[in-house]
């Protein structure tokens, strides 16, 4: 086998430190293990973490492909990159929005920041999103009204002091098996205790001390429903609001009566006063995709950061901790220039746009007036907008965006660019397929949850037909706007991006590839080479101004708002609730662990008894699910674990987002994946659509890595 090499897992955004070793003869990797010198696993690691770089399943690209008489070929890069400047640049000529981009949280921050660089700075399209607004948009929003500033405050050093550790609306056994590790090892304490709140009686719920089963759709009402019982019990921390905050009695006087709100969630007043006796220990609150994934997210994850305000549960071993999906979700969120200019600099603020315009070497007036619509805009804007064009990387949009069969058919209007290093549903309609080298073939660096920067580095080369992300953005560049890309190594291209951070809320100009070499990770903030972030907003040694947040006075801000109704209740017609979530052993849309695109399988869905009995009645397992929008078989699985009047469907199988509804949270623009009526029939009674993809010809051959691609989580 090869030298070992430190790296870092790709699989998810806990972050763990890998360690690589690449085969003797050929292309792929031999042996993957938990680094013991990686401050943030110290040795632990996943199982699929390890079996999805080594040895995925999946269908791999190792030659770039062109469209020729309906069918994609086999080509040379010279021939696909041709291509693809031709087409880029007749859109560019006529309108600068003509050209869609979409970028992915598997790509490393390197990669990422220099295709927000060109996409923003060389072609100047509004068009442009990083995946952010996919999973975690929500989130963001929040925690800006809140604090002023992405991201969230905890960070893995609170898990151990916390004592009430609440999962609301995620399921980190599932997702983030490593962090799940410590948060029920935490639990375990003799004063500790594991509360959740989900609908679903998940794999985390099945290990806690109190699960709070909700209606669908109902968190926003619980979480108003548990601070008005706060306050009916005075057990509000009322030095913190007055000496920290902004807003709370408004937010007081607006709030429901406990009961009622309780009950629209479907929650006793005994789960309610649990809740309410949970929250008065110092307690950390993790949501995931159940809150963002809504369109009433932004609404829902305010609430919740509400309650940790409300409560005092704010610093160490407390405090709102959103949990990302993709593993550089953070990474894009601060180097991507998707929400934001890098390190988080106000998009709309001219003295930030100078500065990027200035560092970037182009005109100011190039850069897009705002942040664009997210990609179920982006994609909308092919039928009734200016965009002719879409670059997708990383990513598999027309199995993961959702009302996917609309999707797929707007994408297939375009001209398709997919930068990939997997076969995908995407893949096969597009009009050129530049093959894309994956972690454990590249170098860069990556950006887990709690804001750690870690290396990525390859521990075997990529077939000589595959490139990696970097080399491909920065070619693509260098044909359409000469002279933007002054770096084009991983190194240097990293140096610019920490370089334009610096002064910013998310400095990381501290922060290099030698002081990684030496320690592995460090968390932003770090504005110089021995400095690295902890609990943020809080200074322990300042006193009565122990808290210090950036928004205009300092001081956090408390919500008023509580979202709008369901985007799609049931009806006699669509009496059921459909509802999407992960398993543990399927990654992102599916491309890595599922053997073929051509034959996915009928998904599993699983119901109540109960539920099946009402609606399917048959005893027959294979039903079809319909909703508004298509309809698709599947094979249905007994699950008392699934309240009544739910379907469960995987968030990653292709089929599954045929049946999505493609509203959006009206803050965020994140999709409402988690809520869309449906019904169950049998399969000769199907009245809707199934639409299967193109055949992508000339397949790539297998080889054993993980994969980049992934939409949505």
């Amino acid at each position: 086998m090869g030298e070992p090499v430190p790296t870092t897992c790709m699989r998810c955004a806990v972050g763990c430190g890998h360690v690589h070793e690449g085969v003797d003869v050929g292309h792929g990797i031999a042996s993957v293990q938990g680094d013991v010198a990686h401050p943030v696993n110290k040795g632990l690691a996943c199982p699929r973490g390890i079996r999805e770089s080594a040895n995925p399943s999946g269908e791999w690209l190792t030659r770039p492909k062109v469209r020729r008489d309906g069918d994609l070929v086999s080509t040379t890069w010279d021939v696909a990159l041709d291509r693809v400047a031709t087409a880029f640049e007749t859109v560019l000529e006529t309108d600068p929005d003509g050209l869609a981009v979409l970028g992915s949280g598997q790509q490393t921050n390197e990669a990422a920041y220099a295709l927000g660089k060109l996409a923003r700075g060389g072609f100047g399209t509004r068009f442009y999103d990083a995946n952010t607004t996919l999973c975690m948009a929500s989130a963001v929003t929040a925690y800006y009204d809140a604090f002023g500033s992405d991201a969230p405050p905890p960070t893995y050093d609170d898990i151990p002091d916390a004592r009430t550790h609440l999962v609301w609306g995620a399921n980190p056994a599932v997702a983030h098996p490593v962090m799940f590790r410590w948060i029920a090892g935490s639990a375990r304490d003799d004063d500790s205790r594991l509360v959740v709140v989900d609908p679903v009686e998940t794999a985390t719920a099945e290990r806690a001390d109190i699960h709070v089963n909700l209606a669908p759709g109902g968190d926003l009402a619980l979480a108003r429903a548990v601070l008005a019982r706060v306050l009916d019990r005075d057990l509000v921390d009322r030095d913190f609001i007055e000496s920290a905050t902004d807003g709370f009695g408004a937010l007081r006087d607006g709030l429901p009566a406990a009961e009622s709100a309780a009950a629209t969630a479907s929650v006793s007043l005994d789960e309610l006063d649990a809740l309410v006796e949970a929250l008065a220990d110092p307690t950390l609150l993790y949501w995931g995709m159940g809150i963002n994934q809504s369109s009433r997210g932004t609404a829902a994850a305010r609430a919740l950061i509400d309650l940790c305000m409300a409560t005092g549960n704010m610093g160490p071993g407390s405090g709102p901790f959103s949990l990302t999906g993709q593993a550089n979700s953070m990474g894009a969120r601060v180097c991507s220039s998707k929400g934001t200019w890098p390190g988080h600099r106000d998009f709309a603020d001219p003295d930030e746009r100078a500065a990027v315009a200035d560092v970037w070497g182009i005109p100011e007036e190039r850069l897009p007036a705002d942040t664009g619509p997210g990609p179920v805009g982006i994609v909308e804007a092919i039928d009734d907008g200016p965009v002719e064009a879409v670059w997708a990387v990383a990513t598999n949009p027309v199995a993961g965006l959702p009302d996917a069969t609309t999707a797929q058919d707007r994408l297939d209007d375009a001209f398709l660019v997919v930068q990939d290093a997997f076969r995908s549903e995407t893949a096969d309609l597009a009009d050129v397929v530049l093959p894309a080298a994956t972690w454990g073939e590249s170098s860069g660096t990556t950006t887990n949850m709690e804001r750690t920067v870690s290396r990525v580095r390859a521990a075997t080369a990529p077939p000589s037909g595959v490139r990696t992300d970097l080399d491909i953005v920065t070619t693509v560049g260098d044909r359409l706007v000469p002279d933007l890309f002054d770096a084009h190594d991983p190194e240097g291209v990293f140096e610019e991006f920490v370089g334009l951070t610096s002064g910013t809320d998310a400095d990381c100009s501290g922060i290099s590839y030698d002081r990684l070499e030496r320690e592995r990770a460090v968390r932003w903030p770090a504005p110089d080479p021995d400095s690295s972030g902890g609990y943020r907003y809080y200074d322990p040694d300042s006193g009565s101004d122990a808290w210090e947040f950036p928004t205009a006075t300092g001081r956090a801000r408390f919500s008023t708002g509580f979202g709008g109704d369901d985007p799609e209740p049931t009806t006699d017609a669509y009496p059921l609730t459909l509802t999407t979530a992960r398993e543990a052993d399927a990654y992102n849309t599916g491309v890595r662990t599922r053997d073929s695109v051509d034959e996915p399988g009928e998904p599993a869905a699983r119901v109540n008894p109960t539920t099946l009995d009402r609606f399917a009645g048959s005893g027959d397992d294979r039903l079809t699910v319909e909703s508004r929008r298509a309809s698709i078989p599947v094979s249905t699985v007994p699950d008392p674990a699934i309240p009544e009047g739910m379907v469960w469907l995987p968030v990653h199988h292709p089929a599954t987002n045929r049946l999505t509804i493609p509203a959006t949270d009206p803050e965020s623009n994140e999709p409402n994946y988690k809520q869309c009526a449906v019904r169950l029939v049998a399969a000769d009674r199907s009245v809707g659509t199934s639409v299967a993809p193109a055949v992508l010809q000339d397949g790539g051959v297998a080889r054993p890595l993980g994969s980049e691609s992934g939409v949505g989580e």
